[in-house]
């Protein structure tokens, strides 16, 4: 019986987990060759089999979370949704979740949990009082772990921003010594990696060509980010457009001070390397050490001593 709250948590734990990596899950997208191998080299598919090959999110989850969405996006406050929407561009909108989205994963996570919080109540025979506490709490804990989770994503994506952040700066001044735009240099950017930053600079450079102005667009990239870093160096570029300095100057002193930058995180964790070590030394190496050492003399005298001829 004391196993069963351990099992039913863990089963509570797992399930959660599985909500999670389910929706969070990309699909592999076929290559255009296959595509037009599917196309014409197959007999036309029915209405059911296009169906079928979809994922099972799209097939069950996603009509379910949308469905939820629209109760919780009239009952949630234009405030609160506009706060969400930040976050998802904070996060780089992952999954192309939409705010509706998220708040239908959101009331999804809290409805699960609280079934799971009210099984496992009723499988160890509470009392009414404590299903009805436990049915609350699962429910909250369920619909703030998304929030969490995005959280965990936001930090990632900055970190993430923050380490690409230099060779992305040395690419653009090189570009820009070399002749080419700040523009062209942001494309050059957006074609040579494939990551956070490079996507950043590809949206931004995407509204650029639908007719938003540079330093409009350049504004609205760092608010997707909120790196100080990175904002201090939009700062410069729209500081020195509108002033007319050379942009290759301030692409070269913003990208010394990058570097320098980095150098200095990279010797403050250095220097934090000892701190950090001091848990696992106290407690689980000594510990270790004093067991190899001493068992053997604490098991003799246990055992009556040393025998002293």
């Amino acid at each position: 019986m004391p196993l069963m709250p351990l099992l039913l948590a863990g089963i509570f734990g797992i399930a959660i987990l599985i909500l999670f990596f389910g929706l969070s899950r990309t699909s592999s997208t076929p290559s255009p060759v296959q595509e037009r191998l599917q196309m014409y080299g197959s007999r036309p598919r029915t209405l059911e089999e296009i169906e079928l090959d979809q994922p099972f999110s799209e097939r069950a989850l996603l009509p379910l979370i949308r469905a939820i969405a629209r109760i919780f996006t009239r009952a949630t406050p234009q405030k609160n949704v506009e706060a969400a929407r930040h976050k998802l561009d904070l996060a780089g909108n992952p999954n192309n979740w939409s705010v509706s989205d998220f708040l239908g994963v959101r009331g999804l996570a809290g409805i699960i949990a609280s079934a799971l919080a009210t099984l496992l109540a009723i499988v160890l025979h509470m009392e009414p009082a404590m299903i009805l506490l436990l049915l609350g709490v699962g429910g909250v804990l369920g619909f703030f772990l998304p929030v969490l989770w995005l959280g965990q994503r936001i930090k990632a994506r900055q970190n993430a921003v923050q380490k690409q952040l230099p060779d992305a700066m040395d690419l653009l001044t090189i570009s820009v010594e070399s002749g080419l735009g700040f523009d062209a240099a942001m494309g050059k950017v957006a074609d040579k990696w494939d990551n956070e930053l490079s996507r950043a600079f590809g949206r931004a450079l995407a509204e650029i060509r639908v007719g938003k102005m540079r330093r409009d667009a350049l504004r609205d990239m760092a608010a997707r980010i909120e790196l100080p870093d990175f904002t201090n160096f939009i700062a410069a570029i729209i500081q020195a457009d509108q002033l007319g300095v050379s942009i290759g100057k301030v692409l070269r002193i913003q990208s010394e001070q990058m570097r320098i930058k980095r150098r200095q995180r990279a010797e403050e964790k250095a220097n934090q390397a000892p701190i950090k070590m001091l848990i696992p030394l106290a407690f689980l190496i000594f510990p270790s050490i004093f067991i190899v050492l001493l068992g053997p003399t604490v098991l003799i005298f246990m055992a009556g001593g040393f025998n002293v001829k």
